[in-house]
């Protein structure tokens, strides 16, 4: 397999530092909350926890799938932290946030994949901070539709799926993914509760044509999806999927307007970009339907 290329000199950013993210980084840490900024390793950690933002991960650090682009350890998860949505929602009350990301590791070891826990989080934010937006961003729960209505009647603002990348390349990239019941679930979360936005994303640079990106914002249309985000694959270690190309900016901006034409209400679109990367811009998106 050939290396990745070179990291091109257009593609750099600045850390942010301030006392925000001091404070962020004292409250949490704590061994009993993770962070997918951290356990991801992404490269905006920096600079969203100097502006106040974060993206809790629950359910443990540990997945059960293998996923190849993913930095997130895979293996046996250990059985759940009853007190983790409370632990959640006194953090989220710590740092009076507005807007909060909530997602987890894949949990295919549960009857319900996670569900539950899930919609017990979501609530317990609700409980301590009543004015937070809570986005959540699901696994696939295997295609169970009840497992999905769970999460959704817990009164999420915004229900988030990616589907990481284009059909082609799921066996490579997410070899126990299906992209068909990917999209059902979105078509589902429109169906049972048609008032929640809906927002999914796709990395780029893992070898997929435009033609197949366009077919998958197509896809994801025809869904009622709201948002869109699109980002550049990162290599977490030299044993993750490869990077086939960095893709320039002018082709994220490009993707934004093709976004917007076929009817996305928002297109987040940038080498940087990642799914709850500036998630709390959507409140914004709100007020300005309003």
């Amino acid at each position: 397999m050939k290396n990745s290329p070179a990291l091109p000199a257009w593609f750099k950013k600045k850390t942010a530092k301030s006392v925000f993210q001091k404070n962020f980084r004292l409250a949490l840490a704590n061994p009993f909350i993770h962070t997918v900024c951290e356990e991801a390793l992404c490269p905006n950690r920096g600079e969203c926890l100097a502006a106040g933002r974060t993206a809790f991960l629950i359910m443990g650090n540990i997945c059960t799938r293998h996923c190849t682009f993913c930095a997130v350890a895979q293996g046996r998860p250990a059985p759940l932290d009853k007190q983790e949505p409370e632990r959640i929602g006194a953090a989220v009350a710590k740092l009076q946030l507005k807007y909060v990301v909530i997602t987890s590791v894949t949990r295919d070891d549960l009857p319900d994949g996670g569900a539950a826990h899930f919609a017990a989080t979501v609530k317990a934010i609700k409980k301590e901070n009543p004015q937070t937006k809570v986005e959540v961003l699901t696994p696939d729960f295997q295609g169970n539709l009840g497992s999905l209505k769970t999460v959704l009647d817990s009164g999420p603002f915004v229900f988030n799926h990616n589907l990481e990348t284009v059909p082609r390349l799921y066996p490579m990239v997410r070899p126990q993914a299906d992209y068909q019941r990917s999209l059902a679930i979105l078509v589902a979360t429109k169906k049972i509760a048609p008032k929640i936005f809906t927002k999914s994303g796709l990395m780029l640079g893992l070898g997929e044509t435009i033609t197949e990106v366009k077919t998958v914002m197509e896809d994801l249309s025809q869904t009622g999806c709201d948002f869109l985000t699109f980002g550049q694959y990162l290599q977490p270690t030299a044993h993750h999927a490869k990077i086939r190309q960095y893709i320039l900016p002018e082709i994220f901006k490009k993707l934004e307007i093709l976004g917007k034409k076929i009817g996305f209400k928002k297109v987040f679109s940038g080498p940087w970009v990642r799914s709850s990367y500036m998630a709390d811009k959507l409140l914004q998106f709100e007020h300005s339907e309003n």
